[in-house]
């Protein structure tokens, strides 16, 4: 959820996007040294104008550069889809949801507690945040079918900023 920003002239505030994706282990270096082992497709706001659609896009892919170039863009591998959807996120503390459209469904069960602070494991996403463990985490969109419950997530706010 985009709490303030912009793109260019295009105001992003209040717009949501989300990425499903997994994570292939038996990923290899390609030609040139660099793998791209994450396969996604990509969720935009169904109330984003063509033209906030087009600038989150671009944004959550890496392809405007900055840090999510940096932190993870660079290791996407192939985008099955970018689609709209009603993106709902509530981030009340023992409450935490998420909903993409009919696709993805994520609910927590409780913090997970540490004895250190904790931080995203993503490099430039240092700011501090929560383990939960979710009752569950459902994807139901082709090629993407799963659902977990027990398993571990990490909850926190993070800024992207531009090359420039």
């Amino acid at each position: 959820m985009i709490r303030d920003g912009y793109f260019g002239s295009q105001d992003l505030k209040g717009l949501r996007v989300a990425l499903a994706g997994y994570f292939d282990k038996n990923e290899t270096a390609k030609e040139g040294g660099t793998c791209h082992p994450w396969h996604v497709i990509l969720y935009v706001d169904e109330r984003a104008t063509p033209e906030q659609s087009s600038a989150l896009t671009e944004i959550f892919l890496g392809r405007a550069g900055g840090t999510p170039f940096e932190n993870y863009a660079n290791a996407i591998g192939e985008v099955y889809a970018i689609k709209p959807a009603r993106i709902e996120l509530d981030h009340t503390p023992g409450k935490e949801r998420l909903r993409v459209g009919e696709s993805i469904w994520v609910a927590t069960a409780r913090a997970f507690p540490t004895p250190e602070p904790m931080t995203c494991g993503i490099p430039g996403h240092d700011r501090p945040g929560m383990e939960l463990v979710a009752t569950l985490m459902r994807v139901e969109d082709e090629p993407f079918h799963w659902a977990f419950s027990g398993r571990c997530g990490f909850s926190t706010d993070f800024e992207f900023r531009s090359a420039a």
